[in-house]
C-alpha cells in the first residue's frame, strides 16, 4: 500500500477503528475481553477436575488479569486450594478470594429462600438505574447475601449494597463488589 495514496477520509476511518478498539479505564478492548474469558474458562475448568473444590460453589470474574473468586464453600481448604489454582493460571496478575467459609449444608426450605432472595435481589438490581445488574454475582446462603464481581464506581457499590439490603429474606450483605482496576 503506498502511504502517499491515503485520503483524507481513509486516515480518519482508520483513526476511530483504531480508538473504538481502544479500552477505557472501566471498559476493555475486545482482545482483553477474550482474554479475561479464557482466564475465567480455564480456571473453572480446574476447579472441576480438582477434588479439593467444588466448582458450583465458586464464582469466578476476571478483569484485565485481575481474578475474584466468591461464593461460599466448606472448607479453608477449599478456599485456599482454588486461590493457588486461580494463581497458577497463565495471564493471571492477582487473585481476590473473597470465597466465604461456611457449611453449605440447608434444608430444601432454606435452599427455597435463598433462591427467592437471590432473584429478588438481581430483580431489584436490573430495576434501578445507578447498578449494572449484569456486573454483579449474588449469592446466597441462608438469608446471607454476597454481591460481587467488578463495577464501574464506589457509587455503585454503595447503592448494590442498598438494594440488596431492602429486600424481603435479607440477613446481611456481605459486599465483595470491587471498583475495575484502571489500565
Amino acid at each position: 500500500m503506498n502511504f502517499k495514496t491515503l485520503t483524507i477520509p481513509a486516515i480518519l476511518l482508520a483513526a476511530l477503528a483504531a480508538t473504538a478498539c481502544a479500552s477505557t479505564p472501566t471498559q476493555q478492548a475486545a482482545g482483553e475481553a477474550i482474554d479475561d474469558t479464557v482466564i475465567t474458562a480455564n480456571i473453572q475448568g480446574k476447579l472441576v477436575d480438582d477434588p479439593v473444590t467444588k466448582a458450583r460453589q465458586i464464582e469466578v470474574e476476571t478483569f484485565r488479569g485481575v481474578v475474584q473468586l466468591s461464593g461460599y464453600v466448606d472448607t479453608a481448604a477449599s478456599k485456599s486450594r482454588a486461590a493457588e489454582l486461580a494463581m497458577q493460571t497463565k495471564g493471571v496478575t492477582r487473585v481476590d478470594n473473597n470465597l466465604d467459609v461456611r457449611s453449605t449444608e440447608t434444608s430444601i426450605g432454606t435452599t427455597i429462600d435463598d433462591s427467592l432472595v437471590t432473584t429478588n435481589v438481581k430483580a431489584a438490581l436490573v430495576g434501578n438505574p445507578i447498578t449494572k445488574a449484569r456486573q454483579i454475582n449474588v449469592e446466597t446462603l441462608r438469608g446471607v447475601v454476597q454481591l460481587s464481581g467488578f463495577v464501574d464506581s464506589k457509587a455503585e457499590i454503595d447503592e448494590a449494597t442498598n438494594v440488596a439490603k431492602s429486600i424481603s429474606g435479607v440477613k446481611d450483605v456481605h459486599n465483595e463488589l470491587v471498583v475495575k482496576p484502571a489500565a
